[in-house]
């Protein structure tokens, strides 16, 4: 292992989202402070609670969430995408490093802005409706796991898409979909039945599940279950990545 390639090009990767965090930061946070406000504030006043929970404070884990796997899937495809365009990944891919360090930097860069963007969304949950935080510990832990399972996502993304169009349609087609149908401002039991079968093959279901109950002791779903599929994602779509990486499809071109 080449540890000071890794983390040369880990630097790099952190510090790129870092430098320009009015785009990759800010934006974000105002976003779910708006949802809070408008959302939360406004239909409390008809939706009161949700499993004795207030629905103002029901719906925060979840933005949470969309928070942070947007961010880790942004950060690392957006990084590779960029990279592939301007021409400089054959200086990269001939650099001393191998398809697994290269692919753990992007990974772990989309990984800690998806973890501060969690973060800071939990900060502002605190501050805003002064939620308790059931098990923190396991909270952090819970926005680490997705976060590296989405920026593997997203390197995959970045490796496959071959105009900003492309991985634009990806993004917007089937992730924000699927991160607004997995319960982010309901519980599933509010959905007729068919709607709720549906969401059991939504993954992001979980996620938002499994940190609902981390924060506040709540979910829809076995957190059990919850914690197997964020895993299992994690794993597979990490040696996915690492793969494609290896196999040079549509990046030693």
């Amino acid at each position: 292992m080449n540890w000071v390639g890794l983390w040369t090009l880990t630097s790099r990767e952190v510090g790129r989202f870092f430098a320009v965090y009015r785009q990759t930061v800010i934006p974000g946070l105002s976003s779910s402070i708006l949802y809070i406000l408008i959302f939360g504030f406004t239909l409390e006043r008809r939706i009161s609670t949700i499993d004795g929970i207030p629905y103002t404070i029901f719906i925060i884990p979840g933005l949470i969430m969309m928070n942070t796997l947007t961010n880790a899937t942004s950060n690392s495809a957006s990084s590779m995408l960029q990279m592939k365009l301007l021409g400089q990944l054959p200086d990269l891919l001939q650099a001393p490093l191998s398809s697994l360090e290269i692919s753990l930097a992007y990974i772990i860069g989309g990984t800690v802005r998806g973890t501060v963007n969690g973060i800071l969304i939990l900060i502002v949950g605190i501050l805003i409706g002064d939620m308790p935080i059931n098990q923190p510990a396991a909270t952090l832990g819970f926005i680490i796991l997705v976060s590296w399972a989405f920026s593997s996502i997203g390197l995959l993304l970045g490796q496959m898409a071959d105009t900003w169009d492309r991985l634009s349609t990806m993004q917007n087609f089937f992730l924000t979909p699927l991160s607004f149908l997995g319960g982010i401002f309901y519980s599933i039991k509010m959905l007729p039945d068919w709607a709720q079968a549906a969401s059991f093959y939504n993954p992001i279901y979980y996620m938002i599940n499994g940190m609902r109950f981390t924060i506040l002791g709540v979910s829809d779903s076995s957190p059990i279950t919850s914690l197997i599929i964020a895993i299992l994602m994690t794993i597979g779509f990490s040696v996915a990545a690492i793969m494609l990486m290896e196999n040079g499809k549509k990046i030693k071109q």
